[in-house]
């Protein structure tokens, strides 16, 4: 039985001193702090955090929205008239400029109908020209000499309305631009339903994109823009130059597009963009990054290194980027701005600052 009691209190002496030493450790954990561990007989050290030291810059606001790439013009050839197709003048896919022949129909019957008209156009100037003889001479009326003058004008007039059919049966770019698939082959019977290719002009292209009601005080004619699409990897350029006048009232969207020049042909009609716009720039701004900020029941504040100690100072807060604030009051330029550690600062807590790069 002794033997069992003498277990029993060393068990228990051996338990207490787990929890004094457990206590103890605490304790001087307690006194020292992460960071704020003390000297053996000096002053308490600081807290290891980062910082930034307070500058201006201009700062660029931009608005990141989505857009479509269009051709700069755009058509689908169609005929006016019906007819055979004798001659196709294009390849596939190539550049064509702008009045060159690209497709001919069969203008037989249209040509000898012109042959006709002139034949009877000759014939009426030759008696228009008696006729004038004649009433010089007294021996006609005025009357049949204006229904010959007459006869000859109304002859002229079907002889330009045949040649007006004939300019019809052959087809013209109408912009220098590229072709398309075409949809014909010769010998088809052609008639104005049928498209015939697609012609664009993508040397400019147009951006159409919308930007929502509240920043259409900050955009202007001529303001740059950025963007990239899915098809390449970097980033192309572009200027606005027309703005729809009004407010889309379905969307609360004001519609705008931008030229963006496209000389090497790497972008097409129809591509999805990813557009950084510039709305404004502001001058001498005082950036942070965001995890200086710490949000409070009344605002922002920041922590800042003063005379070696942390000190928490309320600020205004502007803009938002992904990485950066502006800062628009409650900031000095050369304030060191904490940046690490927010939740182990206190005011007034002794701190060891870093600099690191804003």
């Amino acid at each position: 039985m002794k033997l069992r009691y003498i277990i029993y209190i060393l068990i228990a002496l051996g338990i207490a001193y787990l929890v004094y030493y457990r206590i103890s450790a605490n304790k001087k954990i307690a006194g020292d702090g992460p960071g704020m561990s003390k000297g053996k007989g000096g002053p308490a050290k600081g807290l290891q955090v980062n910082g930034v030291v307070v500058s201006t810059s201009d700062f660029s606001s931009n608005l990141d929205i989505t857009g479509t790439l269009e051709a700069n013009e755009t058509v689908d050839l169609r005929s006016e008239v019906s007819g055979l197709v004798t001659k196709i003048n294009f390849q596939e896919g190539s550049n064509v400029t702008k009045g060159s022949l690209l497709v001919k129909i069969n203008d037989r019957d249209i040509q000898a109908q012109l042959q006709d008209a002139l034949t009877k156009q000759k014939l009426s100037a030759t008696i228009e020209s008696r006729s004038k003889q004649l009433l010089d001479k007294g021996a006609i009326s005025q009357e049949e000499y204006d229904t010959s003058l007459a006869n000859l004008q109304s002859l002229k007039a079907q002889a330009n309305l045949v040649r007006a059919q004939l300019a019809k049966t052959a087809i013209y770019a109408p912009f220098s631009g590229k072709i398309g698939l075409r949809s014909i082959s010769e010998g088809v019977y052609l008639t104005p339903t049928m498209v015939i290719a697609n012609l664009s002009s993508i040397n400019p292209l147009k951006l159409s994109f919308s930007v929502p009601e509240k920043y259409i005080g900050q955009i202007k004619s001529g303001a740059d823009i950025s963007f990239t699409t899915d098809g390449y990897p970097k980033t192309f350029t572009g200027r606005v130059f027309a703005i729809e006048p009004g407010i889309n009232t379905a969307t609360r969207t004001l519609q705008i597009k931008a030229m963006v020049p496209n000389a090497s042909q790497e972008l097409r009609p129809g591509s999805f963009a990813k557009i950084k716009l510039a709305l404004n720039t502001t001058k001498d701004a005082i950036l942070i990054p965001n995890e200086a900020i710490i949000p409070v029941l009344k605002g922002k504040t920041v922590f800042i290194s003063k005379n070696g100690k942390a000190q928490q100072i309320p600020v205004e807060a502007g803009t938002r980027t992904a990485e950066h604030i502006v800062i628009t009051s409650g900031l000095s330029v050369g304030d060191t701005v904490l940046t690490t550690g927010a939740m182990s600062l206190k005011q007034d807590a002794p701190v060891k600052v870093t600099v690191v790069k804003n």
